[in-house]
């Protein structure tokens, strides 16, 4: 019986390494995406920056390049760490953005989302930081891997309804 225990452990273990890096190579070409978007559409993203952050375009840009450049670093084992980390704390940075939104009838009014939709939106927020710190890490607990496995659906299908 214990054979085949260890056997369905080395099973799941070799699944989950799998689908983490499925996961990685969606999420990557997510961030690349939307980190070109802020070159290509910077309005979108300026509507939702707080008046209190100065250089508007700047920090739109930045981002956007971050995002690229984070988005790039975690499909290669050498860089993914620090790109996962760069992830991690690029999407502490923007989520004053993701407040202003629930915040501004005239951001939500100008993207056309509700301000419902705005308050579900902030907390996928926490999902992609569990994900970035998950994509950091080579190794990591089983439970956590699962876990991070299991949010990563609902936080894809979240963001993919977005842009349809």
């Amino acid at each position: 019986m214990q054979f085949w225990v260890l056997q369905l452990k080395f099973i799941i273990f070799i699944y989950l390494k799998k689908l983490k890096f499925i996961t990685i190579i969606i999420l990557s070409l997510f961030y690349i995406n939307v980190g070109i978007a802020h070159f290509t559409n910077p309005e979108f993203f300026n509507v939702i920056m707080p008046p209190y952050i100065p250089y508007h375009n700047l920090f739109v840009y930045l981002s956007g390049f971050c995002e690229v450049l984070f988005g790039l670093m975690i499909i290669f084992k050498k860089t993914r760490y620090f790109g996962g980390i760069g992830l991690l704390f690029l999407l502490i940075a923007v989520f004053p953005a993701n407040i202003y939104l629930y915040q501004s009838a005239e951001a939500q009014e100008i993207l056309n989302i509700s301000k419902s939709g705005a308050f579900i939106r902030l907390f996928f927020q926490a999902p992609l930081i569990i994900l970035a710190y998950w994509h950091a890490k080579e190794e990591t607990s089983h439970k956590f891997d699962i876990i991070s496995s299991v949010i990563f659906f609902p936080t894809i299908i979240y963001f993919l309804t977005l842009s349809s």
